[in-house]
């Protein structure tokens, strides 16, 4: 079951979510602002964020580049209702995943939430790749040298 962060400060699109994500299959972590979001992010295995724009003290957008501190393969959903294209550029430019406009279309943000746990599986597969490659870049020397010292002993 992937865990969703849900940060968003008006409770009733909170719940709404919540409840949405849980019939989708998913574990919703709720947040009712920036801070507390950054704290879950910490505290729990995230596969993906959903946050609002405009919250108090503590906005989507810094969220998003805290979180992308943390974690720069992180996947953030941005969501408003206030669009603008410099809002949707700025995000877009400091990683966030994709950009949806309240009232959000629920088919909508679940294919954007199925696409977003793609490209995160696709990103730790290619991590676990690149582990596996360097294990085999370092480890043929080893051998080589392995196989030279059984050599002259044979």
């Amino acid at each position: 079951m992937n865990n969703i962060l849900l940060v968003e400060d008006e409770p009733d699109i909170l719940n709404i979510f919540s409840e949405q994500l849980t019939r989708w299959g998913y574990n919703p972590i709720v947040a009712d602002n920036g801070e507390k979001g950054i704290a879950k992010y910490q505290e729990s295995p995230i596969d993906l964020v959903i946050t609002d724009i405009k919250m108090p003290s503590l906005d989507g957008t810094t969220l998003l580049k805290r979180i992308k501190e943390i974690d720069r393969d992180a996947v953030v959903i941005m969501v408003t209702g206030y669009p603008s294209i410099d809002s949707a550029v700025l995000c877009m430019k400091d990683g966030a995943f994709d950009y949806l406009v309240k009232p959000i279309n629920i088919d909508e943000l679940k294919i954007k939430i199925e696409k977003g746990l793609e490209k995160k599986q696709l990103l730790k597969t290619i991590s676990l790749w690149k582990g596996v490659n360097w294990s085999l870049i370092v480890s043929i020397p080893i051998w080589l040298i392995l196989g030279i010292i059984l050599a002259k002993i044979l």
